[in-house]
């Protein structure tokens, strides 16, 4: 989850009224979408100098963000912006101002001298000295709302950016379109709209999104357990964190859980739902239990998700930004909705070509979106009665396996036997793909993967071709070298030579 908070739209924040004191952010997600489409259709039909009776105004009441249908819960969505408005502050909602600041202050740093001293000037404050000497007036300044409401403007433009959430696979699930500057309340509006909350959640500011979405939903606590970190804020754990040494395991990550947690997550089974800091800004934080929020303490993420996938996302959609942000506010956000739409379209279907180079049979979409295999296509010159069925289940089972000949081949003709190798010794292929589960047994290709490829002896190759393969300590192999130059077969069983081809 990021911000792009180059992509904005000119939009005047005076015109925007006041929400009813009975509205409470819920919005109608397709009358809103579908009020937008109206509006570019009919600019077709009028005059260039006519007003649009269908145009689309930025508003506290009627402006949603985009979600997709297989992901949100209903069409009744959240947008709680208007609460940044309030003038008392909880701790949660400081927070809040807290990031935006901090996020307009990193801005003004970008800025040159002649820039800033010209801002400076327009908002009534001494515009002599240094750049430090500028920044730190002009900090203090927007303190007041007013001052930082036209710095806001005068860095960013009037709208607040997009807010995005993304998974590491590269579709976008959501984008909002801010009104006002950005905040974890942004973030928690489009998580609580979800069908399902998702189980990790990668931000730049975890801590206060947890603070935030759990003070909203109090009765259930969205970020639990540990308030969204992998393990209890305990002394011990969080010094064995920052020394590198804590390691916790999510396995339900790879293998979903069996049987899942009440209200688990359909893909993984699991009801934990934990909040980490993406890896460029895991070592901002001030608070040392943040660092339990780290990516690298839980192995199936370290060095396979991808916590920068929104960044590379934003890299590309730099070169639109000179023409999306001279749009109005509708057209900015329809084109940006269809920019998105044809980049998720291009990669679900290379994921589609994908998947199906690979596993030779039909792919569908279950009910929630994901795409799985339905069965795979048997060619037409193997005859289904050498096909593998439950004969070959029953000898293949791990808890029927023996350490003989008979258990490591199902026979020289066997039609299958030597594509089902293959593939799972197949390097390209994921690693982290599950292979086999029996009972509480779970083994990926990693796993078959590293017990003797590129070995001086191949263990597993040895294992297929019915080989038998004796272990020995291991400071026993370099005494069968000179000088000592001991016989191997006084280290192994006695009739060990007679089993040797």
């Amino acid at each position: 989850m990021d911000l792009h908070k180059k992509g904005v739209f000119s939009m005047p924040v005076s015109d925007i009224e006041d929400p009813p004191p009975q509205f409470e952010g819920h919005v109608d997600i397709e009358e809103f979408w579908q009020s937008v489409d109206q509006e570019i259709v009919c600019r077709g039909f009028l005059q260039s100098n006519r007003e649009n009776p269908c145009k689309v105004s930025p508003s506290y009441v009627k402006w949603a963000p985009w979600i997709g249908p297989l992901t949100r819960a209903s069409k009744k969505v959240l947008n709680t912006e208007y609460a940044k408005l309030t003038a008392k502050k909880s701790v949660v909602e400081q927070a809040d101002i807290d990031i935006s600041e901090e996020r307009l202050s990193s801005e003004l740093m970008n800025l040159k001298v002649d820039a800033l001293r010209k801002l400076v000037k327009e908002c009534g404050v001494d515009s002599k000295g240094s750049k430090m000497d500028l920044l730190l007036r002009l900090r203090e300044e927007m303190k007041t709302r007013s001052t930082y409401d036209k710095v806001f403007q005068k860095v960013w433009g009037a709208s607040g950016g997009w807010a995005v959430i993304m998974c590491p696979c590269g579709i976008v699930n959501s984008v909002k379109f801010n009104i006002r500057a950005e905040s974890p309340r942004d973030y928690a509006d489009m998580l609580l709209s979800f069908k399902h909350f998702p189980n990790v959640v990668i931000y730049d500011f975890a801590r206060g999104l947890v603070t935030h979405t759990n003070f909203r939903e109090p009765e259930r606590l969205p970020f639990s357990p540990f308030e969204g970190r992998v393990a209890a804020a305990t002394p011990e754990n969080i010094a064995s964190a920052k020394r590198g040494e804590l390691k916790i395991n999510l396995s339900w990550l790879q293998i979903k859980k069996d049987p899942p947690d009440l209200n688990g997550h359909p893909a993984t089974g699991s009801a934990e739902h934990y909040a980490l800091y993406d890896t460029f800004h895991q070592y901002n934080t001030k608070d040392e239990k943040d660092a339990l929020r780290l990516i690298g303490l839980v192995p199936e993420l370290c060095g396979w998700v991808n916590s920068q996938i929104v960044e590379q996302l934003f890299s590309g959609m730099r070169k639109n930004n000179y023409f999306m942000n001279s749009l109005s506010p509708a057209s900015h956000i329809f084109l940006m909705r269809n920019i998105l739409h044809h980049h998720n379209e291009k990669v679900n279907q290379q994921a589609l070509e994908d998947l199906k180079r690979v596993s030779h049979g039909d792919v569908t979409l279950d009910a929630h979106g994901k795409a799985t295999l339905v069965h795979v296509n048997i060619p037409k010159d193997v005859d289904m009665a050498d096909h593998c069925g439950e004969q070959c289940e029953a000898l293949t089972m791990t808890s029927n396996l023996m350490p003989c000949r008979a258990s490591w081949t199902l026979g020289v003709h066997h039609p299958l036997q030597e594509q089902l190798v293959n593939y799972v010794l197949d390097e390209d292929r994921p690693m982290n793909e599950l292979i086999v589960k029996d009972g509480q047994t779970c083994l990926t290709r990693e796993n078959f993967v590293s017990l003797g490829l590129r070995r001086e002896m191949d263990s597993m190759r040895c294992l297929l071709q019915g080989k038998d393969v004796y272990i020995v300590d291991l400071h026993i192999p370099p005494t069968w070298l000179l000088p000592s130059s001991c016989d191997p077969f006084l280290c192994l069983p006695v009739s060990t030579h007679n089993t040797f081809n």
